[in-house]
């Protein structure tokens, strides 16, 4: 069963949240976090993208970055920026926005759960990670002593915790903006009595489900090795044997395509590839909208044309993601390990079509290849099973803001 516990946040004042807060590191590169913190000191940036303080051509892996990162932080609590709660609490996150279907809200309690439920499974992942990002967050939390960004965790919706947020969520919020088109608001749980009935509540849920956040969850583990293997006295009660977590109920996630732009082809011209593409899909030249309708049905943007690709025979039970990484990514262009060939990246849905578009065009990548969405059922079943997707296969709409809230390890 599920531990989840009260915690002391580190937190902006009030009037500060939205100037501090910040996209997830890792949805934005060095070039749009300098754009976003130009003019703006306190923006969280400054610590989760160290490298915007930095001359322009500096490794975002140095040694240097992860300097400025421990500098930038202690300048932050200095100067006010964060702030200790007084006493553990739990925290009410809801975040809404506007989608061509009606306003999509979601609410989830923000506190810290077990390192070793983790590695029990308590807590169930779904996709493979990346090595040099899991040695990057690692990295970071060695330097800045603190959780900087929350993973996002679902469970099944279970009703009691369901009114108990809809009815704590009727006060006024303690914090409250609007950030790129999405409302955040941010409520603070401190009574004991509330406190003890939310943890009471997780302890029957069996599962938790990384849903966002699976480099941030296992360089969490990755550190807590090694602040355990330093510390001979270790007991088991320290910070860092914690992780901060948003936990969201599962019908109110919207998810949306990880999509693939590719570099090179392999030595294949774009006919080629539409040739060896030919033999698993039916190909359909696509005059403007060519993002995927359904499932097993694929975009592919190639020499600035966008073709829809329909899977001849539906493999049972496949996913999207695995069926490209089985039918073209392998196979026709050699891609193996979707977590370290330097030939792949990937898009999140919340660019569409035209990011795909701007990708290919800027003449980075050659190729791009759109994907449906993931269900929040597939998910599920995969990680109950233990199973892996490949890396990249879920994209969460709307992203958690950092810098709201902040788990010192010291």
């Amino acid at each position: 069963m599920a531990t989840v516990r009260p915690f002391a946040a580190y937190r902006p004042p009030s009037e500060l949240s939205e100037k501090v807060a910040a996209p997830p590191y890792d949805v934005i590169n060095s070039l749009e976090a300098r754009e976003l913190a130009e003019d703006n000191p306190v923006s969280f940036l400054h610590i989760t993208k160290p490298e915007i303080d930095l001359p322009v051509d500096a490794d975002p892996y140095s040694d240097e970055v992860y300097a400025r990162a421990r500098e930038n932080m202690a300048q932050f609590l200095e100067k006010g920026i964060f702030r200790a709660d007084g006493e553990a609490c739990f925290y009410l996150y809801r975040q809404s926005m506007s989608l061509s279907t009606g306003v999509h809200s979601q609410t989830g309690i923000v506190g810290l759960v077990s390192a070793d439920e983790y590695e029990s499974n308590v807590i169930r992942k779904h996709e493979l990670t990346r090595t040099q990002k899991e040695n990057d967050r690692v990295r970071h939390m060695d330097a800045v002593q603190a959780q900087t960004g929350p993973v996002f965790l679902t469970y099944r919706l279970d009703k009691a915790l369901a009114d108990l947020m809809a009815s704590r969520c009727e006060a006024e919020p303690e914090v409250e903006f609007s950030s790129d088109g999405v409302e955040h608001q941010l409520w603070v749980i401190n009574e004991a009595e509330v406190i003890e009935q939310i943890s009471t509540q997780f302890s029957h849920i069996p599962t938790l489900f990384v849903a966002d956040g699976h480099h941030r969850s296992a360089a969490a583990v990755r550190y807590r090795d090694k602040r355990r293997n330093e510390n001979p006295a270790h007991t088991g009660d320290e910070a860092y044997n914690a992780f901060m977590a948003v936990l969201f109920p599962h019908n109110q996630l919207n998810i949306l395509g990880y999509h693939r732009v590719i570099r090179d082809l392999g030595g294949l011209d774009a006919q080629g590839l539409l040739d060896a593409v030919a033999e698993h899909y039916d190909i359909q030249p696509a005059k403007s909208e060519a993002m995927p309708e359904r499932a097993n049905q694929f975009g592919l943007y190639l020499d600035g044309q966008w073709y829809r690709l329909v899977v001849k025979t539906n493999p049972r039970d496949a996913l999207d993601v695995s069926i490209l990484h089985d039918t073209i990514l392998e196979p026709v262009l050699g891609i193996k390990d979707e977590r370290s060939d330097s030939r792949l990246d990937f898009v999140g849905g919340i660019r569409g079509q035209h990011g795909l578009e701007k990708a290919v065009d800027s003449g980075e990548f050659v190729a791009a290849i759109a994907c449906y969405p993931v269900s929040i059922e597939q998910l599920m079943s995969v990680a109950k099973q233990d199973k892996l997707m490949p890396p990249k296969s879920t994209w969460f709409e709307p992203k958690l803001k950092s810098g709201l809230l902040i788990h010192k390890l010291d």
